[in-house]
């Protein structure tokens, strides 16, 4: 064998290894399963929130009267009622409030900006995550909060 072909040869075994390296420390995606409040009666396609791995993804919550299905008269009042969802669902998965890294809140009009803020920040005990505030015209079923969020936990 020349030099130039053991080069070839041994770069090769190499380069290999490296790849066979990489491949074998390719992990299996995280197990996902779907967390979904005691209870649900809504036939809706989609999970009140998926857990993969550590993280969380939870789906739109409204914030509706459990008595009426409607929203509830005073905007601060709906606030109170999406976030205490967010909450049930977080803790379904062992999580707290404090666990959110990110939330999305959709508004039907920015106008209640500050009733969700007065609400809002009560449900934190440390930092609150990253957070988007929307304006989303209508919602639906004539909410005016919709809020979806992201959490990791430990």
């Amino acid at each position: 064998m020349s030099m130039k072909s053991m080069r070839i040869f041994v770069a090769g075994l190499v380069l290999g290894g490296v790849v066979i390296g990489a491949l074998g420390s390719v992990s299996a995606q995280p197990e996902r399963r779907a967390i979904n409040l005691p209870g649900r009666t809504t036939q809706a396609p989609f999970s009140d929130a998926i857990l993969a791995g550590d993280t969380l993804y939870l789906s739109g919550r409204l914030g509706m009267d459990p008595a009426t299905g409607q929203p509830p008269a005073e905007p601060r009042q709906e606030a109170r009622n999406v976030l205490d969802g967010i909450r049930s669902v977080l803790e379904e998965a062992g999580m707290t409030m404090d666990d959110l890294v990110s939330v999305q809140v959709f508004c039907s009009d920015v106008a209640f900006y500050a009733d969700f803020n007065a609400v809002y920040t009560d449900y934190f005990t440390s930092d609150p995550p990253a957070r988007a505030f929307l304006g989303a015209g209508p919602l639906l079923r004539g909410a005016r909060f919709e809020v979806m969020g992201i959490a990791v936990g430990s």
